[in-house]
């Protein structure tokens, strides 16, 4: 592996953050679903199962990033990226529902860590770039994400699914010999020698404390739990609205393309500006971006108002993520970035997860079309809030 010695860490870091990424989203799109329903699983409690590893993120993010604080990046980044390497091939040990979610619940702690710990060794790595440096990190695991389900799609055969999970298994391994060559100290800086059992409890409690008290760290978490409300909203009730209006799959999927690559090639051009105007500028203009987006697909019925409606919602999104991540990290203090960004991962993931569920409610009682646009107005008022309470704070 002497050739990795040519890149920085933090090019080691978005290769391996972009392999990562493109494994776990290989083994859940458009696999998870199909293997799920060949198991015998009825189509409504699919997305209970799908749902295992998101539930995982809540629980584990904040905990992870605070242990990465303690203990060093690289001691939890590599715990993380071993569970990228091993969860793959355990599902070719799947014969039965419970045992696909024993797996699922197992492969979402990959994600739940490397997430909040990557975006902290970043941060301990720039100060005047730091939200440009934290885009291009981002940008990378999209295209991991971008990619991951078109392969994953080519390796189906039939109700054979060995292959797509053994593809995955191998990115999951590249992943893990980055990881063992990645130039992170070992130990946090934060302390000379590593806690004691005690020690780092009492530490834990005492991080967590720290960041759920405190405003403009948990404000900033509520924004992007906010925006990803709506884009979790958007991934499952924009297919449906179309399909009910008569749409082919391979009309509807260009959609989503379109704002994955929105998104994935502006973000390091926002990450330089929220560098330069100010992580709460891009914030408020990156939700009111957002907004118009959903308002222009709510009244859409052709690609010449949706296209430009889902674009602007992809480069909404690139300005709000890139500006959060960004700002938690620097209202903490520095050897609370894990904990910061783990807070953040944590509060999203809920948002993500509620999008669909309360969007559901929100569409059985108002509609396809007054939905999005409540959600929407969702995130306008979530601009005028911040707006106002950012300036107090």
């Amino acid at each position: 592996m002497k050739p990795l010695a040519r890149f920085s860490p933090f090019v080691l870091l978005c290769l391996l953050g972009g392999l990562a990424i493109f494994s776990t989203t290989m083994a859940k799109n458009p696999v998870l679903p199909l293997f799920i329903r060949s198991l015998g699983v009825p189509d409504h409690t699919v997305g209970f199962i799908a749902a295992a590893s998101t539930v995982v993120g809540i629980i584990v993010s904040l905990p992870a990033g605070i242990l990465s604080d303690l203990y060093g990046r690289k001691r939890v980044l590599l715990a993380s990226v071993f569970v990228f390497a091993s969860a793959p091939f355990l599902y070719l040990l799947v014969f039965r529902p419970w045992q696909l979610v024993a797996v699922r619940i197992y492969h979402g702690l990959a994600t739940a860590i490397l997430g909040p710990v990557a975006l902290a060794a970043v941060a301990d790595t720039f100060e005047s770039k730091r939200g440009e440096s934290m885009a291009w990190y981002s940008s990378a695991t999209m295209v991991g994400r971008f990619l991951a389900p078109t392969i994953g799609g080519l390796l189906i055969f039939g109700q054979d699914f060995r292959w797509v999970y053994l593809g995955c298994g191998v990115a999951g391994v590249l992943a893990l010999l980055l990881a063992t060559h990645l130039p992170l100290p070992r130990q946090s800086r934060a302390t000379a020698t590593a806690p004691t059992l005690k020690g780092a409890w009492r530490r834990l409690r005492q991080q967590a404390s720290y960041v759920l008290k405190h405003r403009g760290i948990l404000m900033t978490s509520f924004v992007e739990a906010a925006q990803y409300f709506a884009f979790g909203f958007l991934e499952v009730y924009l297919p449906l609205q179309l399909a009910t209006g008569g749409w082919k799959a391979w009309q509807i999927g260009p959609l989503f393309t379109l704002q994955v690559l929105v998104t994935a090639l502006t973000k390091p051009i926002m990450g330089r500006l929220t560098d330069r105007l100010g992580r709460r500028t891009l914030i408020v203009s990156g939700l009111i971006l957002g907004a118009v987006g959903l308002m222009l697909v709510s009244t859409a019925e052709s690609y010449l108002l949706l296209t430009p409606g889902v674009g602007l919602f992809g480069l909404g999104m690139a300005a709000v993520t890139a500006a959060t991540a960004a700002l938690v990290t620097d209202l903490a203090q520095q050897n609370a970035y894990g904990a910061a960004t783990g807070v953040l991962s944590s509060i999203m993931d809920v948002g993500h997860s509620a999008g669909p569920m309360l969007g559901g409610l929100l569409v059985g009682a108002l509609g396809y079309s007054t939905a999005f646009a409540g959600v929407g107005a969702m995130l306008l008022a979530t601009a005028l809030i911040f707006s106002v309470a950012s300036r107090r704070h």
